[in-house]
């Protein structure tokens, strides 16, 4: 029984890697991977180039300009969702943007959770938040990604422009 799986699984290999360099020889062309169009930032870092403007960044390369350390970050609400933004677009909790009270809209900011070194890139596209204390509203799904609790409200984060 033994003999005959090894026996199996050892045509099944031959045959696959024949297969496979037929294709090969006969396409004599790299094979592109697919590509993922999605809305998401990773954490950590990534060599996946940007793909639309609320794409995957990279760490490494980006000219970043300290901007703030120990700043108050929170989250918006769920009731802003599909409201008009002080930018003008429509506010997507799903998206990676941010509210600030001085930052030029466009701006794109890293966003670094000081407890745990997390990070997230988000785009400015809103003023506020009108809390004195606070000088970030994130939208929701880019404070979970970086928040050290789920069930935080707020946060420390040190906040870098990035520079393009």
């Amino acid at each position: 029984m033994r003999i005959k799986k090894n026996i199996t699984l050892s045509l099944f290999a031959v045959t696959f890697l024949s297969c496979f360099t037929t294709i090969t020889s006969q396409n004599k062309t790299a094979v592109e991977p697919p590509k993922i169009i999605q809305d998401t930032v990773k954490i950590g870092k990534l060599s996946v180039p940007p793909l639309e403007n609320d794409s995957i960044f990279t760490d490494n390369g980006l000219k970043l300009k300290p901007y703030k350390k120990n700043a108050h970050a929170s989250y918006y609400a769920d009731k802003f969702t599909g409201r008009k933004t002080a930018n003008g677009s429509r506010f997507d909790n799903n998206k990676y943007t941010a509210a600030h009270k001085k930052l030029p809209f466009g701006t794109r900011i890293k966003v670094t959770n000081e407890a745990n070194g997390k990070f997230v890139i988000v785009k400015i596209t809103d003023r506020g938040p009108f809390v004195k204390t606070r000088e970030l509203d994130l939208s929701k799904r880019a404070f979970m990604e970086i928040t050290k609790s789920k069930g935080a409200g707020a946060m420390k984060v040190t906040i870098e422009r990035i520079i393009e």
